[in-house]
């Protein structure tokens, strides 16, 4: 799952972390007005406190603060989109053959209970555990392939593949599932680093091959037909 909130927080902190994990999981959409007043209420915290977290998410590109008017979910272009399949593609591969390396046999259990959790989320119809988890796995492979540094990288790169999805999803089911994820262990399991390379390279090829960027027009996120 997404680890996102440590033992202890301070009250911006768990504010930032509440809201990261509604964008990750696509319960807040782009476009999504977030107001200080109504976030203050919900967090039982002062309205500087929560302008302090929407400062902070702003800094990681998930939040657009509009002057006089407030604060918004970010809406990433078709060009952002690419960007993000890009670098995750530069990333995530490396890590994948890096673990083939490294893994333990505590970490393959991890793995593998991880891709366990996400197969019987579908079974059971939870969309909402589905989501969080196929995110999670992604953060997962940054956790235990031991790179403190890429695995924050790729919690940013997570999350704003959630937005992205959302705003160009073109099919049912755009997530990825755990059957692709399952191949990976597999490969990891057997040490196979270039098939390791290689599934998660064409993993990452079909996410982005399920969201309509190819010379489509942008949906319309115009900030007045959002209020209106």
């Amino acid at each position: 799952m997404y680890d996102v909130e440590p033992a202890a927080e301070s009250p911006q902190t768990e504010i930032y972390n509440r809201l990261w994990m509604s964008i990750a999981e696509r319960k807040l959409r782009p476009g999504t007005r977030l107001k200080e007043e109504q976030l203050a209420e919900i967090f039982s915290a002062s309205r500087a406190r929560v302008r302090h977290a929407l400062t902070a998410l702003e800094r990681d590109g998930l939040v657009t603060l509009v002057p006089h008017r407030g604060a918004f979910v970010a809406q990433p272009s078709i060009d952002e989109a690419r960007d993000i399949f890009f670098a995750r593609r530069i990333i995530e591969a490396p890590l994948a053959a890096r673990l083939c390396e490294i893994a333990t046999p505590a970490i393959l259990d991890r793995l593998q209970a991880h891709v366990d959790q996400e197969r019987q989320a579908r079974q059971q119809g939870d969309t909402r555990a589905a989501i969080r988890l196929s995110g999670g796995f992604h953060l997962l492979i940054g956790e235990v392939a031991g790179s403190p540094y890429l695995g924050e990288v790729l919690r940013d790169l997570v999350s704003r593949t959630s937005l992205i999805v959302a705003m160009y999803q073109s099919r049912s089911q755009a997530d990825c599932g755990p059957d692709e994820h399952a191949e990976i262990v597999a490969a990891i399991r057997a040490r196979d680093t270039a098939r390791a390379r290689h599934l998660m390279d064409d993993h990452i090829d079909h996410l982005e091959r399920k969201l309509d960027l190819d010379n489509g027009e942008e949906p319309s996120m115009d900030l007045k037909e959002l209020l209106a």
